[in-house]
């Protein structure tokens, strides 16, 4: 099910099973997680991620570089951390690599997220593992509006794997914080979810820049 730079197959259901960083974040069952984004703050660890119970499971903070925006890293509810999420500027596309742990080295490199397209509307990410070296067609793809908190991905271009929305509430206004949840289909690894919600939100809060 999976390799050293992650998979995806279809098991005997028909729907994939994804386990891009590992078998031990994926369940039999949807999981339903809640990502609050603390909007009048800059300080570290303005992302966390709590299960339907309210109980943390990761935590996001950044590495202030360049910018703000130039590295996050995916730590468990411990503080150990599981993805180092590292923007790539060169090129026309603007990218971001993710690698395993804190690492910056190739040989961890899990996968890599880009726009479908410079110009759009709507939102369109192209998600390829380390292993797709030729890149002719996305493994994974994430399509919605950003702005309604209204996404899903996909494997390949067709089947679903995860599904974002917004969730509303007069105590996320009064605090500043943008709350929206994520249920994750079974046999799908969680923790590459959050990643990928967490660079969709990067991406989109850097639309002003020519990317």
């Amino acid at each position: 099910m999976m390799t050293g730079q992650g998979s995806y197959m279809a098991p005997a259901g028909g729907n994939p099973a994804v386990a891009v960083v590992g078998q031990h974040f994926m369940a039999p069952y949807p999981v339903d997680l809640n990502i609050v984004r603390k909007m009048l703050t800059i300080s570290e660890g303005n992302f966390g991620v709590t299960d339907a119970n309210g109980n943390i499971m990761f935590k996001v903070k950044g590495k202030l570089l360049i910018s703000l925006r130039d590295r996050r890293i995916l730590l468990d509810a411990a503080g150990n951390p599981i993805l180092s999420l590292q923007q790539k500027l060169m090129g026309v596309h603007r990218r971001w690599e993710v690698y395993r742990g804190d690492s910056k080295d190739l040989k961890d490199l899990l996968f890599s997220v880009k726009k479908s397209s410079l110009l759009q509307f709507k939102t369109q990410l192209d998600v390829f593992l380390a292993s797709n070296t030729s890149e002719h067609h996305c493994d994974f793809k994430i399509k919605g509006s950003w702005f309604e908190r209204s996404c899903t991905i996909y494997a390949g271009n067709s089947t679903v794997i995860a599904q974002m929305h917004r969730k509303h509430s007069v105590s996320s206004i009064v605090l500043g914080k943008d709350k929206f949840a994520v249920t994750v289909y079974p046999h799908v690894d969680y923790a590459f979810i959050v990643a990928l919600v967490v660079i969709l939100e990067e991406i989109n809060e850097d639309r002003s820049s020519e990317d």
